[in-house]
């Protein structure tokens, strides 16, 4: 593909952009800003997002990409829960930290589950019920975002760097399918998903510091 024909489908697929999608891209936004923040408005912002997503990917038949904004609303929900809840003093029970080794292989084990199951769904489903799936990619940047938002509901750090790889697939993937805004949002959200990964490693360390200056002055007490 050169590059005047680059622009070309461009500017023919911004045209082609619904009110409903500018719609779900700004709240897509607005929730990876508020994420960035640790911020629990990410999750009601979020869902605008995600039920929006939810009904134009179903008819666009991009049947993958539809699953996992299902995923998103049900983790949505999960994630405003867990974000809120606080103990007898008022503070936060979750709070940003970073994973071990032990955390790390749960993390690939949860990736290579949900890219099996979903690569060989849309497989069996492309000819008859799934004409846009392209069963690899759909199914790497699917279990990359399944990742990537329940390590985000749990605080971890790495959520961020699943997120990395999420928009990284779904840049070309929008974009070969037609959905030039779409595929022009998830670049955004590439450099805000690095600018979150530093927010929150910073973060992390503060927590850790936080609790080990709380233990001192628990035993200096005693």
């Amino acid at each position: 593909m050169d590059l005047s024909t680059f622009y070309r489908q461009f500017y023919e697929g911004l045209l082609q952009t619904t009110w409903l999608e500018f719609i779900a891209v700004i709240a897509g936004i607005g929730s990876v800003w508020f994420s960035k923040k640790e911020n629990i408005l990410v999750y009601p912002v979020g869902l605008i997002n995600t039920v929006i997503y939810i009904y134009l990917s179903i008819k666009g038949s991009l049947f993958g990409e539809a699953s996992v904004n299902l995923y998103y609303t049900i983790m949505s929900v999960y994630g405003w829960m867990l974000w809120a809840k606080r103990d007898q003093q008022s503070h936060y029970v979750v709070v940003i930290t970073k994973s071990n080794r032990k955390d790390w292989l749960q993390h690939l084990l949860f990736f290579l589950f949900f890219y099996v199951v979903i690569f060989a769904s849309l497989t069996y489903l492309k000819k008859d019920f799934a004409p846009g799936a392209i069963p690899a990619a759909d199914a790497f940047a699917s279990a990359t975002a399944f990742t990537g938002m329940w390590l985000m509901a749990k605080k971890k750090v790495e959520s961020w760097w699943w997120w990395i790889l999420t928009n990284i697939s779904s840049i070309p993937l929008y974009f070969i399918k037609g959905y030039v805004f779409t595929s022009v949002y998830y670049v955004i959200l590439l450099l805000m998903a690095f600018w979150g990964l530093a927010e929150w490693i910073g973060r992390a360390k503060q927590h850790t510091i936080n609790d080990l200056l709380a233990k001192n002055n628990t035993s200096f007490n005693q």
